[in-house]
């Protein structure tokens, strides 16, 4: 478990545990703090605060200020006014409220004390919204941030629409490149096409307490391709990269069709993608028929992975038996299965093929194998021949670590030098020049991992764009806290993320 959902749940039980407190010391059944979203309904009606407050609670990402102004208008009734409480309040709840609950020394005193303090109304907003504000900016930096899922790159692991807390302190608290930004937007400003960040201040990678990715976590990482973008949304974004773009119709074209669109974002405010690390610094990968190998040892596939299979049948499947077994079948929504004259191909996980296979219609279930492609990292044209199944071998670039300059090892590791490590590198009538200088090795400065979806022929991935610096790591995907799907999807919540 993460040292941020432990700090998470913690903070959790902690903030409960000292509201039971207050609430039995305000009159109020102890039980009903426990309750999310009963118990500020509980605090509203007991201080008399309109019931607006409550209801505006609801509203994204605004509702989290209104949470925390009713319980520092709880706080106040327990006679508690200066900047010390309220900043307690703010920020550290999960201590302050089990003194206020706990302690011998600490009173509810009622309306009689908030009827006797005088403040201005203003003052109680600016106040609270400014709390609020360095807070929740804090949390979401160094402690944990809400993720959404945007696409199936890993099901079955995660779905879209599931709801994520991510660790910022699993890989320890990474300091923002963009120290000068709007808070809780992450690199445009909602409703205007303006950026919500200014690079007049610049910090270099830091990161605290820093610790390594782990094979097989859930990592959300800026996207390393985003550093230069197309900044059309809808036909360009992530989909098509601009250095897709400059592979398919050259960097001039590029510049000449699409000149006015092309923008630069500094790391932490590339877009955040999730990806499971299948392999980590020093590690040599390669993938054979779809088997992931490292260092030469094959690897299990992840429990929920999926891939396409061709189901060959002697008559249709049933679709409601293929629900049944978890697999898709509305091609508009998730585009997971099709049919053609006695012949699926449908995306599923090992699981789900066995139930396939165990039907008395089904024939036979292969795995279907990619052909070979030439828009997959290096961007080979002659030396090799990969595929999204049979892919590398390809060494993970390791901190601290030598390797020789070589034709292909430039093809392989130009990018990692030349853009995420900041070098001039240069190759000339079979030499390299490193910052003007020839040499023969180069000694890299950072780790590197290489991530997958688990949903292996359907992820936007490393196979297509290479490696994951770890100054663009963020953290670890650590819960599911709400899912959604035509209705909640009540069983994913509060699922640990594995």
């Amino acid at each position: 478990m993460s040292i941020g959902l432990i700090i998470f749940i913690l903070a959790t039980i902690g903030w409960h545990l000292g509201m039971y407190g207050m609430f039995k010391k305000a009159g109020i059944e102890g039980w009903k703090a426990l309750v999310p979203f009963y118990n500020t309904w509980c605090i509203v009606e007991k201080i008399q605060l309109k019931k607006k407050w409550f209801f505006f609670q609801l509203v994204p990402i605004a509702g989290q200020f209104v949470t925390i102004w009713i319980t520092i208008k709880l706080v106040e009734h327990f006679g508690r006014f200066d900047l010390t409480h309220h900043t307690m309040t703010v920020l550290f709840p999960f201590i302050y409220f089990p003194i206020l609950g706990f302690s011998n020394n600490e009173k509810y005193a009622g309306e009689l004390v908030v009827n006797n303090y005088k403040k201005s109304a203003a003052r109680e907003w600016i106040d609270a919204a400014a709390f609020a504000i360095v807070a929740a900016t804090l949390i979401r930096t160094f402690v944990f941030e809400a993720y959404t899922i945007p696409t199936p790159s890993m099901e079955k692991t995660l779905l879209v629409n599931d709801f994520l807390f991510v660790s910022k302190s699993a890989y320890g608290p990474r300091i923002p490149n963009t120290p000068i930004a709007m808070p809780f937007v992450h690199h445009t400003m909602p409703w205007v096409s303006a950026k919500s960040y200014s690079e007049w201040i610049k910090i270099p990678y830091t990161r605290w307490f820093s610790k390594e990715v782990t094979r097989n976590d859930a990592v959300v990482f800026n996207f390393p391709a985003n550093d230069t973008l197309i900044n059309d949304e809808e036909n360009f974004g992530s989909k098509i990269t601009y250095y897709q773009a400059v592979r398919e119709i050259s960097r001039d074209k590029v510049w000449q069709n699409y000149g006015d669109l092309i923008i630069t974002r500094p790391v932490d405010k590339r877009e955040n993608f999730i990806k499971r690390c299948v392999a980590i610094a020093g590690d040599k990968l390669e993938i054979k028929n779809t088997v992931l190998y490292l260092n030469d040892v094959a690897q299990p596939f992840p429990a929920e992975s999926e891939l396409y299979y061709n189901v060959q049948v002697s008559s249709p499947l049933d679709e409601e038996q293929l629900q049944s077994f978890g697999i898709h079948t509305d091609q508009e929504l998730h585009e997971f299965m099709s049919y053609n004259n006695g012949m699926y191909i449908i995306n599923m996980t090992q699981g789900e093929k066995k139930k396939v296979e165990a039907l008395k219609n089904v024939v036979k279930v292969e795995v279907q194998i990619n052909q070979v492609s030439n828009d997959l990292y290096p961007y080979y044209d002659t030396t090799a021949h990969w595929s999204v199944d049979n892919f590398g071998p390809l060494w993970v670039p390791k901190k601290g670590v030598s390797i020789p300059l070589t034709p292909d090892n430039y093809i392989r590791y130009e990018r990692c030098i030349k853009t995420y490590e900041g070098n001039d590198l240069e190759s000339k009538n079979g030499k390299f020049f490193l910052n003007g200088k020839e040499v023969t090795n180069y000694t890299f400065k950072y780790d590197y991992y290489w991530l997958m979806g688990d949903n292996r022929h359907n992820s936007l991935d490393s196979r297509y764009w290479g490696f994951v610096p770890e100054d663009h790591v963020v953290g670890k995907a650590s819960m599911i806290w709400f899912s959604w799907e035509k209705g909640p999807r009540w069983k994913r919540f509060f699922n640990v993320i594995r």
